[in-house]
């Protein structure tokens, strides 16, 4: 079968697409039949050796956390699952990933791909939307009424955070630029702030319960983020390189999130998809022969949006 792999860390030109034995199931595990898998910045920053304390790989590496694909082979004692189905599911980072034909996954990652989108564009959901959904709901504690900041609310996780939490009852404001607000509008913004043009603080002119980070901001634009929290609210960050600020005084709580994988969860977003009350943005499609080059485009900032990888049939 082809995979995309890196043999060392480095730059994109580490990426090798190339012919690799197909994996067999062990116990508990599933071979999935690849539809797509998606571009995620970790992927990156896995690739470039910056994240080999927290994530540990084994070289030669596969990346490609996200997967959607068919069942092809069942290891031993799997059960619930069967060979044909339909799937999705965010992978362990530690392990091969989804950049190629075939992948293993322990079965117990996976939940049934959403009926009402391509299988292949279901690749575009796991990691940023439970990102989204680990962020409001598991860390910020989102309640109907609540006034949520999205900063950076442009990117994957922003469109979906946007969503789930208009869908929750929360007045949301969110920062875009100019080429992402239509699309944050449309998500079901209510204020959105070009952060090109005026400085957040400027812009939100009453306190916020919650405060969401998903941007690669300046250490002092996180800071100044908590001075918008009310008393008692709380500032969740994504960029987990910079600790999440707090106030203690105001008992203004600073959350790091790093997202996990959860096949409840996910079955939850696809539940909301199948209803039509969460929507999946594919800003592109590659081949999986030109994840290099992709990984070489994202490296300069000149990937916009969530792009899904798609093994050729050869």
């Amino acid at each position: 079968m082809k995979a995309v792999r890196f043999h060392e860390y480095g730059d994109p030109s580490v990426l090798r697409y190339e012919d690799v034995e197909q994996p067999v199931p062990g116990a508990g595990e599933v071979r999935i039949r690849v539809a797509a898998t998606s571009f995620n910045p970790v992927d990156g920053n896995i690739r470039g050796g910056f994240m080999r304390g927290p994530i540990p790989v084994q070289l030669p590496h596969t990346p490609g956390i996200d997967v959607a694909g068919t069942i092809d082979a069942l290891g031993e004692g799997v059960e619930g699952i069967a060979v044909g189905d339909d799937v999705v599911g965010f992978l362990p980072m530690d392990g091969n990933g989804a950049a190629a034909q075939y992948v293993l996954a322990p079965a117990d990652v996976l939940t049934p791909a959403p009926k009402s989108v391509l299988l292949a564009d279901a690749a575009a959901l796991p990691l940023v939307g439970l990102t989204a959904y680990q962020a409001l709901f598991d860390h910020a504690k989102l309640t109907a009424g609540q006034r949520v900041l999205i900063n950076g609310a442009g990117g994957a996780v922003g469109g979906y955070a946007v969503q789930l939490a208009k869908n929750a009852g929360a007045h949301v404001i969110a920062t875009a630029g100019p080429r992402s607000s239509e699309a944050v509008t449309s998500a079901g913004a209510d204020e959105v702030i070009d952060h090109t043009t005026t400085g957040v603080t400027v812009a939100v002119t009453e306190p916020v319960d919650i405060a969401l980070n998903l941007a690669p901001v300046a250490p002092d634009e996180l800071a100044s983020l908590v001075t918008l929290v009310r008393p008692g609210g709380v500032v969740v960050n994504t960029t987990v390189w910079m600790p999440a600020p707090s106030d203690e005084e105001r008992d203004v709580r600073g959350i790091d999130l790093f997202v996990r994988s959860d096949a409840d969860q996910l079955a939850q977003l696809v539940a909301l998809i199948d209803r039509g009350e969460l929507r999946v943005d594919v800003a592109e499609r590659v081949l999986l022969a030109e994840l290099p080059a992709l990984h070489a485009r994202a490296s300069e900032g000149a990937v916009h949006g969530k792009v899904i990888v798609v093994p050729s049939a050869d």
